[in-house]
């Protein structure tokens, strides 16, 4: 392609090359110029990434529109720049983690030298590793603030920036501003090296304190003859899942062997993530190789699980809000203090409110995001907090979702059911007997290409300004723009629908390009639960269906299960 690129793209591109460290980088972006690309040119700056409270996350690539080494280099200026405004004590330094992806040693280095060049202290992780482990060593060193270099679940081609606070969770409104601000200003770089003494590598005898205590809070005596598969999907989790599995006396863990070594490209997934249709297969074969009854999977950072279970009619993908009932039917025991808090999200299931109100626990419902969650206790104890994207807190040792925890602590509950002869299936339908059916369905649509975020933002605003009357047969009693904020919850861009036997909650993504809807129908608790059940599932699923013909992007967006 030959042509002449507008003189304010040009100068815009080349004062990016004048600044940025990659050679390759460099290159990409002086052949773009000089091809007079400009449409791949504008698809690299017309949007740049901008630092969130989820942080940055976006594709690897040159310019300000994706992930590089200028652009974690200008976000870790804005993160110093943060420090300085809240008066942080950079002595007492900043974790900084990383996990197997493309380009993420690359960035770690990055943060790594930026921080020494400014003077702050850094305790850097010594190997790719799982990121429920940051926030665990924020809190354990006392550190000021952690960086984790990840794009979770998200596709191969991405990575990612998240931040954490010295709360040892991550940042919320108005910090992610400071940072944005101050890496939209950011000139050049000072830059230290690792021999300097403030440069400090995390050692084992503080990650093996992890797992020693959770060992003790959830290992079962004698040990467990629980047979169960195990896959990390590619990512960081493998080694430290099976450590602690091991440890805490589950002897008959089988791992899916094509999926447990760290791999950027996740040859055997379609996305890595659990929630997609199909993730969890090689697990569920591996287990019917083995004999094994339950199936556990963590995403390539560790910091979810997903999970499946051997039923009479084969396997069965648990929800995250099953799984957090699970978890929850499990935890409240714990919550005996009169400080002691559980927490989910408005997209989430309100069984475990229910749950607690019988327990005599105070439930906290949050926006959506562990940033909040993790923030639900205040100067309480949060012993147990979840969300339906298969992210769970089980011990306050990490203020965060935790995979790995969060799997032994399901595990756990599996063989103590199994030695009375019972399964998590069971359990599950224990509960909707006792606190009656919540039929839970999700759906989301994955939106491509340059105009996404207007076509996202178009489908959305539709059913916004002109919100349904009725739901079936039902009539919408309630209409919350969440904008406006609702129920003491902070504003952000979402809506609910109320109606008498349910509610809809419908938001974008805040990490991908994605329209999600989330539905929940009650029925009171009954003997017939079979019956109830289905017909619940069926009323949320004609919801979704009468959803879908409103909000399905058009032109053709990719339409995928959440």
């Amino acid at each position: 392609m030959t042509g002449v690129v507008r003189p304010e793209l040009a100068e815009r591109v080349a004062a990016w090359i004048a600044a940025d460290p990659d050679p390759e980088d460099r290159a990409t972006l002086a052949r773009l110029l000089a091809d007079g690309d400009e449409a791949e040119l504008d698809r690299r700056f017309a949007h740049p990434l901008e630092f969130g409270t989820a942080g940055l996350r976006g594709p690897e690539m040159a310019g300000p529109a994706g992930m590089n080494r200028l652009s974690v280099r200008r976000a870790t200026q804005g993160v110093v720049a943060w420090l300085a405004a809240t008066g942080a004590d950079v002595e007492r330094g900043v974790v900084v983690g990383r996990d197997a992806r493309h380009g993420s040693e690359r960035f770690n280095d990055e943060v790594v030298r930026v921080l020494l060049g400014a003077g702050v202290a850094v305790w850097e992780m010594p190997r790719p590793l799982p990121t429920p482990f940051v926030s665990y060593c924020v809190r354990a060193l006392g550190a000021v603030a952690g960086v984790m270099i990840t794009a979770s679940h998200n596709p191969p081609a991405d990575n990612g920036y998240k931040l954490y606070g010295p709360d040892a969770s991550q940042i919320i409104p108005p910090h992610d501003a400071v940072v944005q601000d101050a890496a939209r200003r950011a000139g050049p770089a000072t830059l230290g090296e690792r021999g300097d003494p403030r440069h400090h590598v995390i050692e084992a005898a503080l990650l093996d304190a992890y797992r020693e205590h959770l060992v003790a809070r959830f290992a079962v005596a004698g040990g467990s003859d629980l047979g169960v598969a195990y896959t990390p999907l590619h990512g960081v989790g493998g080694q430290p899942a099976t450590e602690l599995l091991a440890a805490a006396g589950f002897s008959r863990v089988a791992v899916v062997d094509a999926q447990f070594a760290p791999d950027p490209a996740f040859p055997t997934l379609a996305f890595p993530n659990p929630e997609e249709p199909g993730a969890l297969d090689l697990a569920m074969a591996r287990a019917d190789e083995v004999g094994a009854s339950l199936v556990i999977a963590n995403d390539p950072d560790a910091d979810r699980l997903g999970a499946a279970v051997r039923g009479p009619g084969g396997w069965r993908v648990l929800l995250g809000d099953e799984i957090g009932w699970l978890l929850g039917s499990q935890l409240l025991a714990t919550a005996t203090g009169p400080d002691d808090v559980v927490a989910t999200s408005i997209v989430s299931s309100t069984m475990l409110a229910a749950m607690a109100a019988r327990a005599g626990v105070r439930c906290v419902t949050t926006l959506t995001g562990f940033k909040w969650i993790a923030k639900a206790a205040g100067s309480g104890v949060l012993r147990f907090g979840y969300e339906e994207a298969l992210g769970f807190a089980v011990d306050p040792l990490v203020a965060d979702k935790d995979g790995l925890s969060a799997a032994l602590a399901l595990c756990r509950l599996a063989h103590d059911l199994a030695r009375e002869g019972r399964t998590l299936l069971d359990r599950l339908d224990d509960l909707e007997r006792d606190y009656g059916v919540h039929a839970i369905d999700h759906r989301s649509w994955r939106i491509e290409g340059d105009d996404a975020p207007a076509r996202l933002r178009a489908a959305y605003e539709g059913l916004r300004d002109a919100p349904p009357t009725h739901l079936g047969a039902s009539p919408v009693d309630e209409v919350a723009d969440l904008a406006r904020g609702w129920r003491g919850l902070p504003p952000t861009t979402g809506l609910v629908l109320v109606v008498a036997d349910g509610r809809v909650v419908v938001r974008p993504s805040g990490t991908e390009p994605k329209l999600k809807v989330y539905v929940e129908v009650t029925a009171p608790p009954s003997p017939a639960l079979v019956a109830h059940r289905a017909a619940a599932r069926a009323r949320a699923a004609a919801i979704l269906d009468e959803l879908s013909d409103r909000l399905a992007p058009s032109p053709p967006g990719t339409r995928s299960p959440a």
